[in-house]
């Protein structure tokens, strides 16, 4: 994959949660979804089909139906849209996530990334970790309420995957 589309450099660097580049904010929220193999299969399965992000409210406009690398996508919320290109993408036994990288007419520049991991105990946690900085002159203007909002969606990301994961699971 070129990086040249993208609005920044360190392409798939999201792949490390705790990972910043200088110059940008990061940030991480992790939330427990529930337990047990259904909970976490359901859960991959609404954040790779884009359900998670169609709950919320989010406009979709994906080159594919389920996210995979190379995929291009433009959310939407409100009037303003992003598009994105998914940068990494891995299903494993414990494991499931993506992330998408920004390109021109973002309204931010960096990298999000969400991963379903189900723990030894069983266990399922959703962490959505990105960096970022703005782009256009809104979200420059935002400040440091640009950044709230940014935390309130990730945390959103996770109550509105919990629902999605537990469905028809009783001891979640």
């Amino acid at each position: 994959m070129s990086s040249a589309d993208f609005t920044y450099d360190h392409v798939g660097a999201s792949r490390d949660p705790d990972y910043c580049p200088p110059g940008f904010h990061h940030l991480r929220e992790r939330t427990r979804l529930g337990e047990g193999e259904k909970v976490f299969r359901q859960a991959a399965d609404a954040l790779f089909s884009w359900e998670m992000h169609r709950e919320m409210g989010v406009g979709v406009d994906a080159s594919a139906e389920r996210a995979a690398s190379d995929v291009d996508v433009t959310v939407t919320l409100a009037v303003v849209r992003a598009p994105c290109r998914v940068v990494w993408a891995e299903e494993e036994y414990r494991r499931a996530g993506w992330a998408y990288g920004t390109l021109a007419g973002h309204p931010e520049s960096g990298e999000e990334a969400f991963v379903v991991h189900r723990t030894g105990d069983g266990t399922v946690w959703l962490t959505v970790s990105a960096f970022s900085r703005p782009a256009r002159w809104y979200a420059r203007a935002g400040g440091p309420a640009t950044r709230t909002l940014q935390h309130a969606y990730a945390r959103r990301c996770g109550r509105v995957l919990r629902r999605l994961a537990t469905r028809g699971v009783t001891d979640a």
